[in-house]
This record gives structure tokens, C-alpha cells and sequence, in this order.
């Protein structure tokens, strides 16, 4: 970020206010049907996009991640499953998942109206957020383009800020990891996201109707609106988060449908990549439709990172047969997340990992040059390729495993050119992100309530 930017956005940050206990009355009411909405990934983009401009957001996000694992408090608590993964409760309400790409970005959307009458956008999804937020008018200092009109708050007949007295002020330091500010002249309630060296959001913390699908609705949900972004978010509207923060959009949804949620990722960078996956939220979302059942894992809590979802991988094997390197080497951070496009493991799990992969494929395809954070790169198409593709698994702590096929290692960057789709994770703190390419097709449940995640193969294609 200029310097420029950077002055301003510190001249608009306030001293903290203490962090309390978030409470929305207006949600705590008796539970309902989950939803269900579609997920979309898009090819055909509406501005141009670049595999390095890709690459390069997604190297910002993974510092952004990193950052926020830099306090040293590393010391891990496995988290608690229950006895039994049979569940209850209502029927979910799913949302379309799509690709981002008509967006500029390498990471999924949905649709959501805010307000009243409701005004739709187009929403990107992130697991390591908390705080959702969108751009909204008269955007007094700076807003990015995006593919939908901005919010117009003054038309929301339901739309109202926060003071800086209230507890949902106190509690964005948790949500954010920024103080809270406090306009000296409304007394309103100003929230600050930052994702990375040059990513952030600045404006005023909101409530309004938020609407899912026409017949599910939250009267009274909190969110930021953006007055000043800038930064790595493509042509989206803003960000849904989906952390395990009090004011994530999962919590702020929990006391209705349940504290969970799944979603499958539709695959992308191909011509069938216009098909749609979905979000799914609520408890009966966890109860996986497809052929196979749930492998669950248990989530590992870090203090202080509860908003992350971290869980423990112990082995990768390809072709079946486990890679070299030491158990000690796994033992580093893990965290799964939809906001990261590409894989990234710590340097030796990596290298052994490539040099399996190799061995099996540069016997009947061509070694090329590597491109941007990919160094492992082959002549040759996904398609013409597949049936040699050994298969990749990530084995997690208690079984669990990603089971992964050749649409979720390989990526094509272009005709003739295709790579590996993992990443180094260099520097002093090594780190393990499990990106939503390894994700696609795979149904992924949440189930923050019983600290574990499941997955299940063939959720969607």
C-alpha cells in the first residue's frame, strides 16, 4: 500500500474499546430450515485475468495468513468429536457456489441481497474472515470496481450503524484483529479489515435484512460498509466470512439453522467450469448425500486463532506409497481454507512430494520451465494427461483423507503447459494451507459445533 493510503487509513483507527461478548437478540430465536445456496466458479471474465494476477493475490492471502500465526502462541489443543456423527436437526437451506473468475479472482461466490428492498451481489466466500463486508455508496475515500451496482444504504429502509458504546463495536478487535474506531462526528461505530500488505476495508459497522434465498432471510444481520477498499478482491461486491468468530456470518446464522455448514467447490479453468456447487448451512448439512460418507478430523484450536479452522495432517502418499520425509515434518500449522487457491506445504513435504510426482510423470511427458509459484510444469493438457496421473492423497489426524484426482493436482496455465497445482511455503515459519483447488468436487463439512470437519468425495462436479 502507498504511503499515501497507508496514512490515511491509520488516521481513521480509534483507541480500542474493551472486547465483550457479542449478543444479537434480535437472532436469538427458535431454529428453522438450514439453506442451501449455489456456489459459483465462472471462466468467461467480464475484465481480463491472468494466472500471475492469480498467483500473486494469492501470495498476498497466504501472508495474510501468516501474519496472523506470528505471535508465537502455538502451543495446539486437539479438539473434541463426538462419540457419534450421526446428526440432527433441520433441514439445511443451500446457497449457488460459483467460480470467481468472472470476478478477477481465483476463489468462489454467491448471491446475497442486503437491505430493503433487498439490492443483490455478488459475495465472495472465505473460511479465514470473520467480519462480512461489502462496498457501499458514497464510498467517501475509495471503491474498486465490481460487476454490481454498490450498495445504496440510503434506499434500505431497514439499515442502520452501530454507536461506538455497543458490544458489537467491542467485539471487532476478535473479528479483525483491529481496534475498533469511533466517528467523532455520528459517534458511529468504523470497523477496519486487513487482509495483507495492500488489501483492506475501511467503513462503518452496519445492520440490515440480509437475504439468502426468497424465502430465507436474517433481520438483523452485522456487517461492515465499506467506505474506503482497496486491494486483492477482483470485481466481488465484498467478502462473506465464514470464520468461527463471533461475528461471522455463520455465527450470526447458528441460533436458526445450527452451528455448521458444508459446501462443494465446482471445478474451474476449464469449459465445463460454469456447472455450480453449493453452500449449504445448518446441522443437516453434515449428513453427506453423495455415494461416500463423511472421514471427520478433528479441528485443532491455537489461542487466540480460534477464528481459523486448523486440523492435522500426518501423511501424503502418491500412487499409494507415502512420500519420504520425517512425521516432524508435518508438525506445523495446518489450516483449511477457501479464501487460498493453491496448496501450500512447508519446503521438505513439498520437495518430496514433486520428486514422487515426477518420477511417475516425466515418463511420458516433457519437464517445462515453472511458472510464477509453480515450478513443477509439463507439456502437455490436464485432459491428455489424466490417465497418468498417480493419485494424491492428504491424510489427516483419526483417517480423514482428500482423495485427490487429476483436476485437483494438475492445472493448466496454458494450452500445451500444465503444473503441478501444489506450493512451497518457505521463510522461518513453515505453514500447511489447504487451497480450494485441492478442495473441488469434494463435499467439505464444517461442524463447528463438535470441533471437527468431514470430507466426502463427489459433491459436485
Amino acid at each position: 500500500m502507498s504511503l499515501f493510503w497507508l496514512l490515511l487509513f491509520c488516521a481513521h483507527l480509534a483507541i480500542a474499546s474493551s472486547l465483550v461478548k457479542f449478543e444479537d437478540n434480535d437472532l436469538r430465536n427458535k431454529k428453522q430450515d438450514g439453506m442451501y445456496l449455489d456456489l459459483y466458479h465462472v471462466t468467461k471474465s467480464t475484465s481480463p485475468f491472468t494466472f500471475s494476477d492469480m498467483f500473486k493475490k494469492d501470495e498476498e492471502h497466504v501472508r495474510y495468513l501468516k501474519s496472523r500465526l506470528d505471535n508465537k502462541e502455538d502451543v495446539r489443543i486437539s479438539g473434541t468429536t463426538s462419540s457419534s456423527d450421526k446428526v440432527r436437526g433441520p433441514k439445511p437451506v443451500s446457497i449457488p457456489l460459483k467460480s470467481a473468475l468472472s470476478l478477477a479472482s481465483g476463489n468462489y461466490y454467491v448471491r446475497i441481497g442486503l437491505g430493503t428492498p433487498a439490492q443483490y451481489f455478488s459475495m465472495i466466500i472465505d473460511t479465514g474472515s470473520s467480519l462480512s463486508w461489502l462496498q457501499c455508496q458514497p464510498c467517501k475515500v475509495y471503491c474498486h470496481d465490481q460487476v454490481d451496482p454498490l450498495f445504496n444504504s440510503s434506499t434500505s429502509k431497514t439499515y442502520r450503524t452501530f454507536p461506538c458504546s455497543s458490544p458489537q463495536c467491542s467485539s471487532l478487535k476478535g473479528s479483525t484483529l483491529n481496534d475498533p474506531g469511533c466517528s467523532s462526528k455520528t459517534g458511529t461505530c468504523v470497523y477496519s479489515a486487513s487482509y495483507g500488505d495492500s488489501s483492506f476495508s475501511f467503513g462503518y459497522l452496519s445492520q440490515d435484512v440480509l437475504t439468502l434465498t426468497p424465502s430465507e432471510t436474517l433481520s438483523s444481520f452485522v456487517y461492515g460498509c465499506g467506505q474506503d477498499n482497496q486491494g486483492l478482491f477482483g470485481k466481488a461486491a465484498g467478502i462473506l466470512g465464514l470464520g468461527n468468530d463471533n461475528l461471522s456470518m455463520l455465527a450470526q446464522l447458528s441460533n436458526k439453522y445450527g452451528n455448521a455448514f458444508s459446501y462443494c467447490l465446482p471445478t474451474s479453468f476449464s469449459a465445463s467450469s460454469s456447472k455450480e456447487g453449493f453452500l449449504s448451512i445448518g446441522t443437516s448439512s453434515l449428513t453427506s448425500s453423495s455415494s461416500s460418507s463423511y472421514k471427520f478430523t478433528s479441528l485443532v484450536k491455537f489461542p487466540n486463532k480460534q477464528s481459523l479452522y486448523f486440523i492435522d495432517l500426518t501423511s501424503i502418499t502418491v500412487a499409494g506409497i507415502p512420500i519420504g520425509v520425517a512425521a516432524s515434518s508435518y508438525k506445523v500449522p495446518t489450516i483449511i481454507d477457501s479464501g487460498t487457491v493453491i496448496t501450500r506445504l512447508p519446503m521438505p513435504v513439498y520437495t518430496a512430494l514433486k520428486e514422487a510426482f515426477v518420477k511417475i510423470i516425466s515418463k511420458k511427458f516433457a519437464q517445462l520451465p515453472g511458472v510464477s509459484i509453480l515450478d513443477t510444469c509439463f507439456k502437455g493438457s490436464v485432459k491428455t494427461m489424466s490417465e497418468a496421473v498417480p493419485e494424491v492423497q492428504l491424510i489427516f489426524q483419526g483417517g480423514a483423507d482428500l482423495s485427490l484426482k487429476a483436476h485437483n493436482t494438475l492445472i493448466e496455465i496454458k494450452n500445451g503447459t500444465t503444473c503441478l497445482a501444489f506450493s512451497g511455503s518457505s521463510g522461518f515459519n513453515p505453514i500447511v494451507i489447504i487451497g480450494n483447488y485441492q478442495q473441488q468436487t469434494i463435499k467439505v463439512a464444517y461442524d463447528v459445533a463438535n470441533s471437527k470437519i468431514g470430507f466426502a468425495p463427489g459433491g459436485c462436479q
